[in-house]
């Protein structure tokens, strides 16, 4: 590989930034174990990286990638440098520091072959982060944003299965946290509030594994509100797509124990989406 500057204004950013890292490495010219690497060979020091990541120590990794950079600024070993910095720093779990060596890599060599693998550590940077369902969900659609990066820019690199099998995660975890809000206002019988989360399960995250229940919560939020062909729309979209479901055996129960039947009622966003499932343009 070899780096590639295209026109005066690139040179000058690549310039600064030598510059930048050769001040602030002015009184840095040795490794994390105190042995000088001014003028140790670019290869050697980066095998030296890659020994510290086989033996557990990724921090001290990126510091000796990042040192590639300041040494040989220019040469293919800080392009691949640059590469592993990220990944050590995501192996040490630095996850902005992972994120920031990724994008430098992806503004300077966007056309390279690691470029999709940049793109990917950078989704992974915020996919990793992303844990119980009750915390902020910003960092979920970081990831989702992401994720579909690669998805759209790389969809023929072997990151991009890997890509939307984490996206359809990630898209999960978003309709979950729709679920336990709205699972916390049907328990407060704010029914209002309820059925609007669960609207935006039904309409926004269709694809998820968490319609079914979805549908399940409107029928008992309608029936709260006495919207009734509101619920029997809702029980009769469950029986269509999830009969054996046990959200519709639920449904079924509330619906007939007041008389009702699951089926579709008037003219409502549900009636819409109960002619798209009978088309079979829903899910």
């Amino acid at each position: 590989m070899s780096v590639k500057k295209d026109g005066a204004n690139r040179w000058m950013f690549h310039f600064g930034a030598a510059v930048s890292l050769a001040v602030l490495g002015a009184c840095s010219s040795a490794d994390r174990g105190g042995v000088p690497l001014d003028g140790v060979p670019a290869q050697e020091i980066f095998e030296r990286g890659e020994r510290q990541i086989a033996n557990g120590n990724p921090d001290d990794a990126a510091y000796t990638f990042g040192e590639i950079e300041r040494l040989y600024p220019y040469s293919e070993f800080a392009q691949r440098a640059l590469i592993m910095q990220a990944f050590s720093y995501h192996r040490d779990e630095d996850y902005p520091n992972s994120r920031a060596s990724a994008q430098r890599y992806l503004d300077f060599y966007p056309a390279e072959e690691d470029a999709a693998y940049a793109a990917y550590l950078l989704a992974l940077s915020y996919y990793d982060q992303i844990d119980e369902v009750g915390r902020d969900q910003g960092l979920t659609f970081q990831a989702l944003q992401s994720l579909r990066r690669v998805i759209e820019q790389y969809p023929d690199s072997e990151y991009a299965s890997a890509s939307v099998q984490k996206f359809d995660l990630a898209f999960n975890h978003l309709a979950a946290k729709e679920m336990e809000i709205g699972r916390y206002y049907l328990k407060r019988g704010n029914y209002v509030a309820a059925s609007n989360r669960f609207r935006t399960v039904v309409e926004d995250f269709q694809t998820t594994t968490h319609t079914p229940e979805a549908l399940h919560r409107l029928v008992e939020s309608y029936l709260s509100l006495g919207l009734v062909e509101e619920a029997q729309t809702a029980g009769a979209i469950l029986g269509y797509n999830y009969q054996s479901s046990e959200w519709y055996e639920a449904s079924f129960a509330l619906l007939t124990g007041q008389g009702l039947s699951a089926e579709a009622a008037g003219n409502n966003w549900l009636s819409s989406i109960y002619r798209q499932v009978l088309r079979g343009e829903w899910l």
